[in-house]
């Protein structure tokens, strides 16, 4: 074998280090990438229109994520399909933690067993990231109505069965099945007026369009408070803090109703868990400041957060709930 220089030597060594020290700088750089999180905007679809209980509660949660974090958040309100439209686009988005939904009992929990064809399934669709809040359906009349209670409701339809209109938001939702409920319950039947948003159904409940109206309270307690429109009942099983005078209906006799909307934040399918974990705890803390905590309650809702794995284990158990409900309702759609 020829002599070689010592320098010579050195050369393969040389080059093997730099190239360690490029392998270093690149996983720097992918770790720096990761750390980079978020440096685009992040689109929260809210699948219904404007102005109703869960487009609130997302631009809430929006505005404090850009305030204290400088995150360019957007709410993008996708309507359509009982909320199916909106949910289904954020499940078949990248999975890169740049599009994200603002999900609720009725497009998560309820319409797998209401839609024969669901275009997305919330299990195995989407991941958890932060459950938000939770609110009582409250069923609404305009200020004038002659009911005060749901018991005059009852005595109403039955003198006069598919006499009365329940208006809600969206065949599917809770509050559609909680009127289901009631009606089941109380043995009568009310004709109901589906609506695409709020923001219509309130117009027509005020001017007297329609007779009752029920969604989650944030939708209704502003007109509710300003005297337009009167609480009939609550469908949680304990009074709203937000309407202390409106009875229950388990308090109307009709034992254990118990039929809530709760709202949380999910991404796509496949999103890596740092960013799950960085959405979790930017959202975690938005909902522990003073302001949000009382803007939400205030609305009427309750504020949950937690973990990814606190929504999972929610969203696993309302799943099997509602489709009893749906089944003994009799509710279907196409």
């Amino acid at each position: 074998m020829p002599f070689l220089p010592a320098s010579r030597l050195a050369l393969p060594r040389r080059g093997a280090l730099l190239l360690a020290l490029a392998a270093t700088a690149l996983c720097a750089g992918g770790v720096h990438a990761q750390a980079a999180y978020p440096n685009k905007p992040i689109r929260l679809i809210v699948p219904f229109p404007p102005g109703g209980g869960t487009d609130m509660i997302a631009r809430t949660v929006a505005q404090k994520l850009i305030d204290q974090h400088k995150w360019n958040v957007v709410v993008d309100n996708r309507p359509g399909a009982g909320g199916n439209l909106g949910v289904d686009a954020a499940a078949k988005a990248a999975p890169d933690g740049y599009t994200l939904v603002m999900g609720q009992t009725s497009n998560l929990a309820i319409n797998p067993s209401l839609y024969a064809k669901l275009p997305y399934d919330p299990v195995k669709d989407l991941v958890p990231v932060a459950l938000v809040s939770s609110a009582p359906i409250v069923m609404a009349a305009p200020a004038n109505s002659p009911y005060k209670t749901f018991a005059d409701i009852v005595a109403a339809a039955k003198a006069r069965p598919d006499g009365i209109t329940l208006g809600y938001s969206g065949n599917g939702t809770v509050a559609h099945l909680a009127g289901e409920l009631a009606e089941n319950a109380a043995g009568i039947k009310l004709r109901h007026v589906p609506y695409k948003g709020a923001s219509q159904a309130m117009t027509d409940l005020v001017g007297g369009q329609i007779d009752l109206y029920m969604s989650a309270v944030p939708t209704l307690l502003g007109q509710v408070r300003n005297g337009k429109l009167k609480a009939i009942a609550i469908t949680s099983l304990k009074r709203s803090a937000q309407l202390p005078d409106t009875p229950t209906l388990a308090e109307s006799g009709y034992k254990d109703f118990d039929a809530a909307s709760w709202y949380g934040v999910l991404a796509p399918a496949g999103t890596p868990a740092p960013i799950v974990q960085t959405l979790n705890k930017a959202i975690n803390q938005a909902l522990a400041q003073p302001d949000v905590a009382d803007k939400l309650k205030s609305e009427g809702g309750d504020v949950l957060g937690g973990t990814p794995e606190k929504f999972s284990v929610l969203l696993k158990a309302e799943v099997p709930r509602w489709a009893k409900i749906v089944k003994d309702s009799g509710a279907s759609l196409d």
